[in-house]
């Protein structure tokens, strides 16, 4: 069909190749990224169906799909099974959070990055370790996957959480993002889907992006996923696993019942799907419920991070694995890191067998408790309500806000937070809320003085 019997027909994106160089299916994926860049297609908007943009251009049917795929797999669209192909929600949001900014022009309440002066007992034990006649071999290649006393060490920090394994099914990685990385890239492909929270870490979000998985939007309610929705997502959306944070949830704050944790692990097993629980919460929590893993050991992939309860610096994160995948995951995070830090791992190790690791974590808690009471203080009526040891609070905006709004108007008053578009996978418009970060401001002078600056904003 001629493209000039669509003049005057209704279409959400009419995209003009008439000047491009071959191929085309190329030629459509730039031009639908500059039109994104360029404010045509906003987050949201839903594009035409594949047959009607094929008779429009006047090129074949699988030409667009090939392009709307790896659009798709680039994390620009996001398609649903009987309702169509949409500009994701948060195509226009940057999923990078920079660290370790020296002397940043803001206070910090964005990224979430623990402030140094925890870490006393760490450097004091690091220093100590240094001493020893033999801490020349700590600067040596190490183990791939870790020494029997770091993997004994990190099966020990597992039953901290009420998963009890031994050091056969541990793994060592360089921290919460390297072994995430390790477990998607390892066991998932490009083309693979994987279910998630409608909000969740932006971290997978970018594992995701780059190696073409897309992220699916489960059905949601009260924060958790619902039994239904797994199934839809399973049955309807081909997802070969979910990714879920179920202790302190990025961004929401929720704690994910017991029942809810049952369910995930009882579908799991009964669909012989891969579920990757992210932990690196777990023991901020005073009473922490069991991970999934517990629930169904053959089929969860538990990640626990050392970096929000002991210290980021660290860069050490346990992996529990199955046996079944093991050596794939054993051997991506061999090409990706030949073997860990041996310094880093035996400091790690040792804090957890020694028990510094328990005294480092009670004081943590006990400083973010501190801190929460104040956000809770200043904030009061906007918050979700969470638990004292929460690193990370989730901010109610009033109506007249969108969470990008909102972060744009605090950084204009020196106070760095982000929005929900951040955050929002799919294709429904972001939540009216934004995440702030208890633990990043380096004193309680630089955190009351942040709060106070967002409460002007909100009030």
């Amino acid at each position: 069909m001629p493209i000039n019997s669509f003049e005057n027909y209704p279409m959400s994106w009419k995209p003009d190749l008439s000047n491009t160089k071959p191929p085309i299916y190329l030629a459509l994926v730039r031009q639908l990224e500059d039109d994104i860049k360029a404010g045509i297609l906003k987050p949201g908007t839903k594009l035409p169906p594949q047959r009607e943009l094929a008779d429009y251009l006047d090129i074949n049917l699988s030409t667009v799909s090939r392009a709307l795929k790896i659009c798709e797999q680039k994390g620009l669209l996001s398609a649903s099974v009987g309702n169509g192909t949409y500009i994701s929600s948060d195509v226009t949001s940057d999923k990078i959070f920079i660290c370790g900014q020296e002397n940043p022009p803001f206070i910090e309440m964005g990224g979430l990055y623990p402030h140094i002066e925890a870490n006393r007992k760490v450097k004091q034990y690091a220093e100590r370790l240094l001493k020893k006649p033999d801490a020349l071999k700590l600067f040596s290649y190490a183990e791939s996957e870790g020494t029997e006393i770091q993997r004994t060490a990190g099966a020990a920090w597992f039953r901290k959480m009420g998963l009890h394994t031994d050091s056969q099914h541990i793994i060592l990685a360089a921290g919460g993002q390297n072994a995430l990385t390790a477990t998607v890239c390892g066991l998932l492909k490009q083309g693979d889907r994987i279910g998630t929270d409608y909000v969740t870490y932006p971290g997978i979000k970018t594992i995701a992006q780059m190696i073409g998985v897309q992220l699916v939007a489960i059905q949601h309610k009260d924060f958790e996923m619902t039994e239904a929705g797994i199934y839809y997502a399973i049955q309807n959306e081909n997802i070969k696993g979910i990714y879920v944070i179920p202790d302190f949830h990025n961004p929401t704050s929720h704690i994910m019942s017991l029942e809810t944790r049952k369910m995930i692990a009882q579908i799991a097993q009964e669909e012989n799907i891969l579920i990757i629980e992210d932990a690196i919460n777990n023991l901020l929590e005073d009473n922490p419920l069991p991970p999934i893993a517990a629930f169904a050991p053959e089929q969860v992939i538990c990640l626990a991070s050392l970096s929000k309860t002991i210290a980021p610096g660290l860069r050490t994160a346990f992996i529990y694995v199955p046996e079944k995948y093991h050596c794939d995951l054993a051997t991506t995070l061999y090409n990706m890191n030949i073997s860990n830090p041996a310094l880093l791992s035996t400091i790690s190790a040792d804090l957890i067998i020694n028990g510094i690791a328990d005294e480092v974590i009670m004081e943590r808690k006990k400083e973010i408790s501190n801190r929460n009471l104040i956000v809770n203080e200043i904030l009061n009526g906007y918050l979700v309500e969470s638990k004292l040891t929460c690193p990370i609070r989730y901010l109610l905006l009033p109506d007249y806000f969108t969470g990008k709004s909102f972060e744009i108007c605090a950084l204009q008053t020196g106070v760095q937070v982000f929005g929900a578009e951040r955050f929002t996978v799919g294709n429904k418009p972001a939540d009216k809320t934004a995440r702030i970060s208890v633990i990043t401001p380096p004193t309680i002078n630089d955190l009351t003085e942040g709060l106070q600056r967002l409460k002007k904003i909100l009030s």
